[in-house]
């Protein structure tokens, strides 16, 4: 582990990290877990992969290339047929491993065309879909992250999905940038951010920083009785390719990016609070009490932080070659980061022979 300064100075801004993709050997959460209904198709894309999910008769997810190999037609115009999917097109079957099984025309006893598309390893944790687009052997040794809040009855949870027109690395930085608590002061967030420490790893980046609160939101969150001035430490965690961050014991937010296209990105949230309330009333309270907070006030942020991040990506565009100025160090780890991943990745590849699609 690296220690890093936490001194704000103006360095320029390498736009490679604008332009490369993911290291595809990690898991990445693709979909929220009740949004896969039996018996129905689920298109998702994980970098410009086109991935159908499905459960078979054991309501095991499974997840195969949404491109039929005998004509390419989307896998997702089809249906689910017990332990299959099946193409609308022809009716072509194929198993969880992507394998043909099953032609409606073929002469029965007669072998099956070799025709077969990709699988991915995936599995159900947490109420997400978590897929491996990378080399399946690295996935047996690769976890996802642990979430120790999710069964904690003592944790309010709200869960929080965003769609992004932007580059995965204008997201990931706008998670780690504290900093921007100026764009919500209309809605009483974070004010006199400062950063005080700034680790660095193979693997993650971890900056913490003391923040103060005031007003209503302090309020409701336990931090001060009175609405009054308080001051926190936050810790902001990118273990690659998701994020934790901690306000120390007052919330935990799990936040699992999804990059899609160069210019599209998700994000699936998990958002626990530990409430000024019993815990019997907090089991009374949880479900009427989930949409409420996300809209009335996480929402609202998340809104004004959208339309930054699809600002920074449209003005990317229209002139690649222009250079930023970043005054946080975090930021800039982040982005070393991002690009290190990409290019270990790539080596890995090289190594191998394989051409990466």
């Amino acid at each position: 582990m690296l220690e890093l300064a936490t001194t704000l100075q103006g360095q320029t801004i390498q736009n490679r990290v604008r332009e490369v993709g993911i290291n595809p050997n990690h898991w990445y959460a693709v979909a929220w877990a009740h949004d896969l209904k039996p018996g129905k198709i689920l298109p998702v894309r994980v970098w410009n992969q086109a991935i159908a999910l499905y459960r078979d008769s054991q309501n095991q997810v499974q997840a195969v290339e949404n491109i039929c190999p005998h004509k390419g037609v989307a896998m997702d115009k089809g249906k689910v047929q017990g332990d299959a999917i099946v193409c609308g097109y022809h009716g072509w079957e194929f198993n969880g491993k992507g394998e043909c099984v099953g032609i409606p025309y073929w002469n029965e006893g007669q072998k099956l065309p070799c025709a077969k598309m990709r699988s991915y390893p995936v599995q159900e944790q947490y109420g997400l879909i978590w897929l491996f687009p990378g080399d399946h052997a690295v996935a047996e040794l690769t976890s996802i992250p642990d979430i120790p809040e999710y069964d904690d009855p003592k944790c309010f949870m709200v869960p929080i999905g965003a769609e992004f027109k932007a580059h995965f690395s204008i997201c990931n930085e706008n998670t780690m940038d504290v900093f921007h608590g100026y764009l919500h002061q209309n809605l009483q967030g974070w004010f006199d951010p400062v950063l005080t420490k700034l680790r660095e790893t193979e693997d993650a980046v971890t900056a913490e920083y003391q923040v103060s609160y005031k007003g209503i939101l302090t309020k409701f969150l336990g931090l001060s009785e009175s609405g009054g001035v308080t001051t926190k430490t936050i810790s902001v965690e990118y273990r690659y390719p998701n994020y934790i961050n901690k306000l120390e014991g007052v919330s935990a937010l799990y936040l699992m990016r999804l990059p899609i296209s160069e210019t599209e990105s998700r994000s699936f949230a998990m958002l626990f609070l530990r409430l000024p309330v019993p815990t019997w009333l907090l089991n009374g309270l949880r479900r009427p009490l989930q949409p409420v907070i996300l809209h009335l006030l996480f929402l609202r942020f998340l809104h004004q932080d959208i339309e930054m991040i699809e600002s920074e990506q449209e003005n990317y565009l229209k002139d690649r070659s222009r250079r930023y100025v970043e005054v946080n160090p975090a930021i800039i780890a982040v982005q070393r980061l991002i690009v290190k991943q990409f290019d270990r990745y790539q080596q890995t590849i090289q190594r191998s022979g394989i051409v990466d699609r």
